[in-house]
């Protein structure tokens, strides 16, 4: 396919030309390519290619919990809203804390996959040598739960961690939030409500302290051992002393911001509930305005979804009953769109830290950039063409979105995953060739 007359946004620069993808691959980029015999043209005049989003952050819920999505209906959705690659986090059921698990989530999720994919292996208080063990391709991390989780994955064991962060052959990932005040906090919200616990104490129970106190921990271990940390989804201004602006490529400490706390703040309770409700909390306009700022000035080194699906039915219970995500990986880059219309971020930082910055950080080879000779992961956007997001307009299995009834300015044209095209603006592609990653 030649793509002509598009606005590239690519490496910090926006600028007009064709790109002919042959095969996998990007062919060439040129102010004017002449059409090949045989060659489909797409003409893209007014419209953005960009890089495929690679998001770090996914819960896709398979194995064991695929009532709420699993790996082809999610990274259908996935490709609809411009990612072509994710890495899927390992609390499911069972849990990828074994190579056998992960070996086997592997070899489940191939041919299903919508867009190129890798999985990530998780730490428990007990498998410290197994962690030790691990092979370079195998995981591109380790995800580490500081903060609650389900089953035995809260490493809360003071010796595992120091071990963890002193033997780990890949990159940790942390969730940051330190369960003794949570439980504490939960104890007082309790006592003044009862189980019927207002949505918008969820910032406060799953406080600024919470999170300040675990990535205080975090960060001081990966200098103690000089371990290559990545700090998942950061929600509070307090937090962002620990870490410096800067190429990402030179850092041994990461960060990420999300989606969601980039784009809600804390008044969103009152409308949206429990549907807002995920860990760690949305929190206030003030935390949220100084995470934007430290995406632009490179402090916060990536942006991803954590996306995470429940049903309906789970999100209708009360406070303490009704579980913690949000699906957001259709509309994840429409969102940054917006907050680029509203002058909060411009396209060519999106870029840089949704689709360069995961393929440094994470050395995903010849993804993330538009390259010639890279593989053709792209987004074509509409900055013209409005989507409304409805009920029936979503790909998700849980069927429903924090942005219901919203409509944003912009519209996905357009993805492609390994130079075929998975998305045509409509529907979803049967899946062709789309890749394990890091192998």
């Amino acid at each position: 396919m030649l793509i002509t007359n598009a606005t590239l946004i690519n490496e910090g620069r926006r600028f007009e030309a064709d790109l002919l993808i042959k095969g996998e691959r990007i062919e060439k980029i040129a102010p004017s390519i002449a059409a090949p015999a045989g060659v489909q043209v797409l003409d893209a005049r007014g419209r953005f290619l960009l890089p495929g989003m690679i998001d770090d952050q996914v819960h896709f819920r398979e194995p064991g919990l695929t009532h709420k999505g699993d790996q082809a209906t999610e990274s259908a959705a996935a490709v609809a809203g411009g990612t072509t690659s994710f890495f899927d986090m390992p609390n499911v059921i069972p849990q990828t804390v074994t190579r056998e698990a992960l070996a086997q989530k592997y070899a489940a999720a191939a041919g299903r996959c919508h867009a190129n994919y890798a999985f990530y292996f998780g730490a428990t208080n007990d498998n410290v040598e197994e962690i030790a063990r691990l092979q370079p391709g195998e995981t591109p991390a380790v995800k580490i739960f500081m903060g609650a989780s389900t089953g035995n994955m809260l490493v809360d064991n003071p010796q595992t961690l120091d071990s963890m962060f002193r033997r780990s052959p890949v990159i940790l990932l942390t969730h940051c939030e330190d369960t003794p005040l949570i439980k504490a906090n939960e104890e007082k919200a309790r006592q003044e409500y009862g189980e019927d616990v207002p949505w918008s104490e969820h910032p406060h129970i799953r406080s600024v302290e919470a999170c300040y106190k675990s990535t205080e921990l975090a960060v001081g271990l990966a200098r103690r051992h000089g371990a290559r940390l990545h700090v998942l989804h950061l929600t509070t201004a307090r937090e962002l002393e620990f870490f410096q602006p800067g190429p990402v490529g030179g850092k041994q400490i990461t960060v990420e911001a999300c989606v969601h706390h980039l784009y809600f703040d804390e008044s969103r309770y009152a409308d949206l509930g429990s549907r807002l409700k995920c860990n760690p909390a949305v929190k206030s306009a003030s935390d949220r305005a100084a995470l934007v700022a430290a995406v632009r000035e490179g402090r916060i080194d990536i942006i991803a979804t954590d996306h995470a699906p429940h049903t309906r039915e789970e999100k209708a219970q009360k406070y303490f009953k009704a579980p913690s995500g949000l699906p957001l990986v259709q509309h994840s880059l429409l969102a940054l769109f917006e907050l680029a219309g509203r002058g909060e971020l411009d396209l060519e930082t999106i870029v840089q830290r949704a689709m360069h910055a995961p393929a440094i950080r994470f050395g995903v080879q010849e993804r993330g950039f538009l390259r010639e000779g890279a593989y053709a992961d792209l987004v074509l956007v509409d900055p013209h063409k409005p989507t409304r997001v409805t009920p029936e307009s979503l790909l998700y299995k849980c069927g429903w979105s924090p942005f219901d009834g919203d409509t944003f300015s912009a519209s996905i044209a357009a993805t492609w995953v390994n130079g075929a095209l998975a998305w045509d603006g409509g529907k979803v592609l049967a899946p062709r060739g789309q890749k394990l990653l890091f192998r």
